[in-house]
């Protein structure tokens, strides 16, 4: 929030510099990120009087002008402003001065033959405005010439620029931020005055006020002011709401938003003739509601607004005119003709705006404030000070007024306890110094913050515990003895305790489950794959997916029920973008639902595809596609790395994946996850390669087998220094029967002497048994002890080929 100095010294005495004050500020968590010194932007600008003035000589769209700058003799000046004339008051730039906004030093110069001894200023040219369409005329009468202009346009006055923590709302009004200062400074504070208006006429049917959603809006006050005569706003407020960064329109809407900045209330007012033009009746019946299917109307801003069934409603009628808390309606909004105005006045729901400005993609003034909470206890406050002034400026009278509510205490005032020792324990020691006193803060200390922040402090019956009742303005971040502590060590200053380090210390580490995760991303980026990153949120399409209450967006609705969709979609777009192939995994969490039970687990996935070979002029510049052998061997290099037995079998429940070429993968006997080829059909559809290749494992089942004792350390064996033993075996199997379960069938059959099985052969086609295939495997015998003989051997085979044939009915045909 932009805080105008002038304004804030109105509502408390600052007597320091900006500079300190924003150091004060920020120490006490509000940080100032920037300080704009006005007064430097027109520092020699002095106000004049053109008393002459006649065409230039050597140019038609400059003018000479006589400028009487309160000195004994007039200033030449030349002039190209077209609003330029005779008896007017003007800001002057004298020679000397420097306009910093646009780095401009006056200097004395000759324009087009004639001497020019200063400047006629815009207010662009002062740093008021963007452009300007000619100079400034002030409308003054008596001034004194050769006075300093900035006091007449505001450029006395230093801007903070204050960013305030979700927590404090309060610190998004002026009043605020001097409660504020008040308790950092001790100064003295000065809360504009209120007094009660009196308003006629309040059996009055024709405003009537009804809420339908007491939880979305506890209180609306509508009050009707009638006869009021639109036109510009006086130079303060105009000055005023441009310091703080606001556009000033009329005098209503500019009391309105005045109000907002200095109490952090949003109000707005309709055009009462334009709410019964738009409901076509006299009567006007203020409701709240929630918006039905299919509605839709036209905001300030021009936009045509179709609301969701979350977007809190202001009706007239049953009719929309208002996004409550957010943004009001172009159909009723107040313009140079409005005579009669309903002012509106309501404290709504916190979480209710926050998720209605969100779903219209659409943040305020007013809904920032009403999501952050404002002060319900100064509503009827705002109330009558926009009234009193709209009643001031804009004249009129008010004449009806009518409330609803919830019938709750709108007072919202808390009490809690907080015990002193708590209070040293949590905080610490203090710096004091050379200034000696007490280690730790005495209660007459901790009873002068809270009481400067507007707290009661009372003592209770237990020994050096207090009992403190927090004011309405702070009601929604006081809620608990810690939030006291916090401000106690926010107002006495952090700096000001000493730093205590902890009494012992512990290097940290890894959890084993962390440390196991990181050697599975370790091990997949070593077989050349890039780690990736998605977003858990995806589009509702399944029946069983967990769908977010309050989504973003609509292609954020709902949490990813497997990660394959988002590694193909990003495959894709690495293609399209040229990047070409994307070979990539992902760890991350997956979500489901299992009746009315919501599930989740972790998983690691990945894709890979796209042409292996570095160079492409060894087959001609033509790609060549991945093979599904070498794919596997990719995912095969990991699973070696870890130290893990995965076996495969054939698997085709996937619809999205290649029927003949998808393997369902496991571990000791558990399901570890899917590897295969995308469908060709999907391949087509999203314009991928010939040969594209996914896989998704469960990381817990992953992890399981890698924390065992026997995976936790390496061993290392020393390799055999005696010669190995080969043997071949070829059979006739049948094409159901995996190669896999065979192979595991004769490691088991041979014992310890086998130390490798491999699979070098397979042929279907000619002298092959129809639905059989034609295996040869080569099994390697070797011994650690001893070179190994036939008759070591051959017992050995001749229980492979009996388990073969007993378990798989194979023909042997060697």
């Amino acid at each position: 929030m932009r805080i105008s100095l002038n304004w804030l010294r109105e509502l408390v005495d600052v007597t320091i510099s900006p500079e300190e004050l924003a150091e004060t500020l920020t120490m006490a968590g509000f940080e100032v990120e920037e300080i704009e010194d006005r007064r430097q932007w027109a520092d020699g600008v002095v106000l004049g009087k053109i008393v002459a003035i006649e065409q230039h000589p050597n140019a038609d769209k400059l003018r000479v002008c006589q400028v009487d700058v309160g000195k004994a003799e007039a200033l030449n000046i030349v002039c190209g402003a077209p609003n330029a004339r005779a008896d007017i008051y003007v800001a002057v730039a004298v020679v000397g001065t420097f306009l910093s906004t646009i780095d401009l030093k006056i200097k004395p110069a000759k324009l087009r033959g004639v001497p020019s001894e200063g400047m006629i200023c815009s207010l662009a040219e002062l740093g008021l405005l963007k452009e300007s369409a000619g100079i400034h005329i002030f409308e003054l009468e008596n001034p004194e010439l050769g006075s300093d202009i900035r006091p007449l346009l505001g450029l006395d006055d230093v801007i903070l620029d204050l960013t305030a923590t979700a927590n404090r709302a309060d610190a998004l009004s002026m009043v605020g931020v001097a409660r504020e200062v008040a308790a950092l400074t001790g100064a003295s504070l000065r809360i504009p005055e209120v007094n009660n208006v009196a308003i006629d006429g309040k059996a009055s049917p024709n405003l009537a006020v009804e809420i339908s959603e007491l939880q979305g809006c506890p209180i609306y006050i509508g009050t009707e002011i009638s006869g009021v005569k639109i036109a510009p706003s006086p130079a303060w407020l105009q000055q005023r709401l441009q310091a703080a960064g606001v556009r000033p329109i009329n005098n209503v809407v500019d009391i309105t938003n005045y109000i907002l900045l200095e109490w952090g209330q949003p109000l707005h007012a309709f055009d009462r003739d334009r709410l019964q033009s738009f409901t076509g009746t006299s009567d006007i019946n203020i409701g709240v509601r929630f918006a039905k299917p299919g509605e839709s109307f036209k905001t300030l801003d021009g936009q045509n607004r179709n609301l969701q069934a979350q977007n809190l409603l202001i009706t007239a009628s049953d009719k929309p005119v208002a996004l409550a808390g957010v943004m009001g309606g172009e159909d009723t909004e107040v313009h140079e003709g409005t005579e009669n105005l309903v002012l509106e006045a309501a404290i709504f729901d916190q979480a209710t705006i926050r998720r209605s400005a969100r779903a219209q993609g659409l943040r305020s003034e007013a809904s920032i404030r009403y999501e952050r909470g404002v002060n319900q206890a100064a509503l009827t406050t705002a109330c009558d000070r926009a009234i009193s002034l709209i009643l001031e400026l804009a004249g009129g009278a008010a004449t009806v007024q009518k409330t609803a509510s919830s019938g709750e205490n709108l007072s919202w005032s808390r009490s809690l306890e907080l015990r002193l020792d708590r209070v040293n324990s949590v905080l610490g020691q203090l710096k004091r110094g050379a200034t000696g006193g007490s280690a730790y803060l005495e209660p007459e200390e901790v009873k002068n913050i809270l009481t400067a922040l507007g707290c009661e402090v009372a003592a209770t019956e237990k020994e050096r515990v207090l009992a403190i009742t927090v004011p309405a303005y702070r009601y929604r971040d006081l809620e608990r003895e810690i939030d006291l502590i916090e401000e106690v060590a926010r107002l006495h200053g952090y700096d000001n305790f000493c730093d205590t380090l902890p009494s012992e210390t512990e290097p940290g580490y890894l959890s084993p489950e962390y440390a196991q995760i990181r050697n599975v991303r370790s091990a997949f980026r070593a077989a050349g794959l890039t780690e990736l990153m998605h977003y858990s949120l995806v589009k509702t399409e399944g029946d069983n997916q967990v769908v977010l209450a309050n989504p973003l967006f609509v292609e954020y609705s709902a949490l990813r029920t497997e990660m394959l969709s988002g590694l193909i979609d990003a495959f894709q777009y690495n293609l399209e973008q040229g990047s070409g192939a994307l070979n990539g995994f992902e760890v991350g969490r997956i979500f489901w639902k299992e009746g009315d039970a919501k599930k989740e687990a972790d998983a690691v996935a990945g894709i890979i595809g796209g042409d292996p070979t570095v160079w492409k002029w060894q087959q001609g510049g033509r790609d060549r596609p991945l093979t599904w052998f070498e794919a596997k061997g990719v995912l095969e290099s990991v699973f070696q790395q870890l130290g893990l037995a995965v076996e495969y079998a054939g698997d085709s429940s996937n619809g999205r994946l290649h029927p003949g070429r998808t393997a369902a993968l496991s571990l000791n006997g558990k399901q570890l996850g899917v590897f295969g080829q995308l469908h060709p059909q999907l391949q087509q559809e999203k314009g991928l390669p010939e040969q594209v290749y996914v896989f998704q494992l469960d990381l817990a089942v992953l992890l399981d087998e890698l924390g065992r004792s026997s995976n936790a350390t390496r061993k290392f064996a020393g390799y055999s220094s005696f010669p190995a033993s080969d043997r071949d075996i070829a059979f006739f199997a049948p094409i159901e029967v995996p190669v896999v379960e065979m192979q595991s069938a004769m490691k088991r059959a041979a014992g310890s002497l086998l130390d490798s099985v491999e699979l070098f052969d397979e042929y279907r086609g000619d002298n092959v048994p129809a639905g059989q295939r034609s295996l040869a495997f080569r099994l390697n015998y070797r011994s650690g002890d001893r070179t190994l003989s036939e008759t070591d051997v051959e017992p050995a085979q001749q229980k492979v080929r009996d388990i073969l044939v007993e378990k798989f009915g194979v023909s042997l045909r060697s």
